[in-house]
């Protein structure tokens, strides 16, 4: 397993020791399910912004419960490991919650990123309120148009059918 890959429970103190080193990190979650440019692309549009860049990872089933049936598609080791490979993540955490909110609190990141899909509207209530008591500058990088999980899964089973 990658170095990069850490416990939920190892976070916090990791975090906090890189905080401490005056490091400034970036974070960002998501599924991750299967990897397209759009994911990288957006990944490496956020590492700049700090001196690290920390991506939590929607656990098994928390994807389930999100994205419903046959979902995910890759094991969380397995997402975990492919995004820890990337020279622009580095540490991933796999968290099993539906929400952000306990990695969010563990990383205290300066500035927390999401894509362009999403608007300061249609962020999650809770993960919003933890960022804010924080005081995380939030950043949404710019959508990658016509790049989608679920689209890519829709054309691989139009394709086999």
């Amino acid at each position: 397993m990658s170095p990069k890959i850490i416990e939920l429970e190892d976070l916090s103190d990791r975090c906090e020791k890189l905080r401490s080193a005056g490091k400034k990190i970036v974070a960002t979650n998501g599924c991750f399910d299967l990897l397209h440019v759009g994911h990288v692309r957006y990944l490496q549009a956020a590492r700049p912004l700090g001196d690290l860049l920390v991506v939590g990872l929607n656990g098994d089933g928390s994807i389930h419960e999100l994205k419903g049936a046959g979902r995910p598609i890759t094991t969380q080791g397995d997402r975990a490991e492919i995004l820890a490979a990337l020279a622009c993540v580095d540490l991933v955490t796999i968290f099993p919650q539906l929400r952000a909110t306990e990695f969010i609190a563990a990383v205290k990141p300066a500035i927390y990123v999401k894509g362009g899909d999403y608007s300061s509207e249609t962020l999650d209530e809770e993960e919003c309120a933890v960022l804010k008591e924080i005081g995380t500058d939030i950043r949404l990088i710019p959508f990658e148009k016509g790049y989608s999980t679920s689209r890519l899964i829709e054309r691989i089973c139009k394709n086999n059918s």
